[in-house]
């Protein structure tokens, strides 16, 4: 089995970080050309449950 010289390692390692970046940025790209989500009407106010893991109503909370 042939080593591989650490260059070479080194060139792989920072031309695979350059497409992870391009990718990234077309993501966020893409992200910022979406709509925005539409205001729930009529929903509970306080942070996101979805988001943060619980969900309490009226002092009780739950995790789902």
């Amino acid at each position: 089995m042939a080593k591989t010289s650490q260059a070479v390692i080194k060139a792989r390692i920072a031309a695979a970080a350059q497409r992870a970046l391009a990718e990234a940025a077309e993501r966020r790209q893409a992200a910022d050309a979406r709509a925005p989500l539409p205001k729930e009407a009529g929903g509970r106010g306080g942070l996101e449950p979805t988001r943060y893991g619980d969900w309490e109503k009226k002092g009780i909370a739950s995790d789902f």
